[in-house]
């Protein structure tokens, strides 16, 4: 970070970079499953819920490029190794069902891994309110996106 943005900044940076490489683990997860389940996805309809998650996923790849970005920008270190995602994330892996036909499971882990991450980024947002505009700005455009996410898929339960 520039000596402005750190003088401008009223919180502990590397107790927020902590933050944000958990949520880009997280983002990583996310990313992997729904790509997952919609290359594997079938039964009635698959094609649409194909769609939805292909473009979830892509959504998600999405944010770990930003929370990358701001993470390099406040000077810190995004997590490299793959094999550590899990660990540092600040929950478990959202597990594709089984059964590639089940769409109520299918959603239900869309839904709790939505949730989480709605969670996380509205923390994040309450940390950095008035205190950091820059991270702010950009968790509360994620946020955004993962409660659109959240109820895309809450809608498919209708």
């Amino acid at each position: 970070m520039g000596k402005e943005g750190a003088k401008i900044s009223a919180l502990d940076v590397k107790d927020l970079i902590k933050d944000l490489n958990k949520a880009y683990a997280d983002e990583w997860l996310a990313h992997f499953s729904y790509l997952h389940m919609s290359r594997t996805v079938t039964g009635a309809g698959y094609e649409d819920m194909k769609e939805f998650l292909e473009d979830t996923a892509k959504d998600e790849a999405e944010h770990a490029g930003e929370l990358v970005d701001r993470i390099l920008e406040l000077g810190g270190e995004p997590l490299v190794n793959m094999m550590e995602l899990e660990k540092n994330a600040n929950a478990p892996y959202p597990k594709p069902p089984k059964d590639t036909t089940d769409y109520k499971k299918i959603i239900k882990t869309v839904l709790d891994a939505e949730a989480g991450a709605i969670d996380v980024y509205n923390k994040i947002a309450a940390k950095t309110q008035g205190k950091d505009h820059v991270t702010y700005q950009l968790v509360c455009h994620i946020l955004g996106e993962e409660v659109g996410h959240e109820e895309k898929f809450e809608d498919l339960l209708e």
